[in-house]
């Protein structure tokens, strides 16, 4: 079996049912790893939530922007854009996992230079998430998986009949959200996407 991670990325406006029920699916399909990424919510909002997903996906969830949340839940794993490690570079030194979104090969750099330990590379392919704005694309990908050493993680509008392209990048993994919100079985769908890949 091939080392590629399935990366879920959530969006509980999509979820078809209860987040943290399906998180724990997803878990149980053997997905790799899944970033917490709800951004109409509140700090305390999203801590409460948190606490839940956590209960459901424990150390294979990623929190995401709120670093403080992280702290008080005694979690080491945090995602970040660029834009606010550049401001808050101390952040690097609070966990253990730190992921960044970068969107250029030289954003990627920037982000290993800060001391990510993974980056996701989007959009590459065109996405209902950014709607009008035409993906990336591989050639895109291959140069953000060049220009570093850390992993490289491909989002934006990845599902089964993309992925094993995405694979050949060279790219470590890839993250799905709504095809993993939305699927009736989450277990299945992960074991399924896993069949696709080279």
């Amino acid at each position: 079996m091939s080392m590629f991670d399935l990366v879920c990325v959530t969006h509980r406006g999509l979820c078809a049912d209860d987040l943290p029920r399906r998180v724990g699916e997803l878990c149980r399909g053997g997905i790799s790893r899944i970033i917490l990424r709800e951004k109409d919510l509140s700090e305390a909002e999203y801590e409460a939530l948190a606490r839940q997903v956590l209960d459901a996906g424990g150390d294979k969830v990623v929190l995401h922007h709120f670093p403080q949340v992280c702290q008080r839940l005694g979690v080491s794993r945090l995602h970040l854009s660029l834009g606010e490690l550049e401001a808050y570079p101390a952040l690097r030194a609070q966990v253990k996992l730190l992921g960044v979104s970068i969107h250029a090969p030289e954003e990627a750099i920037r982000a290993q230079a800060l001391g990510a330990d993974y980056v996701t590379a989007g959009h590459v392919f065109a996405t209902d998430c950014k709607k009008g704005l035409p993906g990336r694309g591989l050639d895109f990908l291959r140069a953000v998986c060049s220009a570093v050493d850390i992993p490289v993680y491909a989002i934006g509008g990845i599902g089964p009949d993309n992925l094993a392209d995405v694979a050949r990048t060279g790219a470590a993994g890839a993250c799905l959200m709504s095809g993993l919100m939305t699927c009736p079985h989450p277990a299945q769908t992960v074991r399924e996407l896993r069949e696709r890949l080279p």
